[in-house]
């Protein structure tokens, strides 16, 4: 088993877009990124703990690279706009690939060049790469909501 953080605007979109990925044993949605220890939502939702809605992934690296899931992030959301995913605006929505080893870091930079080569969106990706610190999980309310309520998207493109 391998982990991997990405930070993608709405958690709960996110986890759902990774969830359905064959090799995907895991998800978790919590908060990555900040200056506060044990943040809420209610505290981060107001962006001044400098923490990111992060997803947890736990996947299994002989059924899928770590590549693939950094191309599956390019996917889901819009990489090229700043603390910004459709109607949430705010730092706790940005776009952020927390790595956990130095091989996660190369692969990430180099996905990054990859997706910017591709001409895919209009304007440069914003994304951020940043070393993985604590993950904090979200309240159990937000932990597989989309399944929970039948809500069918969260701002995923």
């Amino acid at each position: 088993m391998a982990t991997a953080v990405f930070a993608a605007g709405c958690f709960w979109g996110v986890e759902a877009w990774f969830e359905r990925i064959n090799g995907v044993e895991q998800t978790r949605v919590g908060y990555s990124g900040g200056n506060v220890e044990s943040p809420s939502y209610e505290l981060v939702k107001t962006g001044k703990t400098g923490h990111a809605e992060s997803v947890k992934v736990d996947f299994d690296p002989e059924k899928i690279s770590y590549e693939a899931l950094i191309d599956a992030f390019f996917e889901c959301h819009n990489p090229t706009t700043r603390n910004r995913q459709g109607e949430d605006i705010g730092s706790q929505y940005r776009s952020i690939i927390f790595y956990t080893n130095e091989r996660q870091l190369q692969a990430a930079q180099q996905k990054l060049i990859e997706w910017n080569q591709k001409g895919v969106f209009k304007t440069e990706i914003v994304t951020e790469i940043e070393a993985a610190g604590p993950f904090y999980d979200a309240e159990e309310y937000h932990q597989k909501y989309l399944q929970k309520n039948g809500t069918a998207s969260c701002g995923i493109v």
